[in-house]
């Protein structure tokens, strides 16, 4: 399995299918299927049955789905648009991830 360089919290721009052009950030990241859920994209439907005894009231909902992350690319404010990122190695020793085409790092401060 191959270490995912999407993080939950990232800006992403979607690159293929229904949504292409799209841009969300990273809900949450499955790595044992390389999947992603990106907030307010790929929606599908969802049918609830009615539960009284849990005071559920049925009906159709719509949720995000995952996305796989071939279809997506981190998306760099500076550049404005999906790049690939490099690992850029620090004096104290860490790494952060770099947009390839602006040198600019895409770690979040924190």
């Amino acid at each position: 399995m191959n270490k995912l360089r999407i993080r939950k919290n990232d800006t992403v721009i979607v690159r293929t299918g229904k949504d292409k052009g799209k841009t969300g950030k990273v809900l949450k990241v499955i790595p044992e299927k390389n999947r992603i859920v990106v907030e307010k994209l790929n929606f599908a439907k969802e049918f609830i049955r009615q539960d009284q005894s849990k005071n559920i009231q049925g009906g159709i909902m719509e949720k995000e789905a995952p996305i796989h992350i071939s279809n997506v690319m981190i998306y760099c404010q500076e550049c404005g648009q999906g790049v690939r990122v490099r690992y850029k190695e620090l004096e104290d020793g860490s790494r952060v991830r770099v947009c390839s085409k602006c040198d600019i790092t895409l770690e979040k401060a924190e």
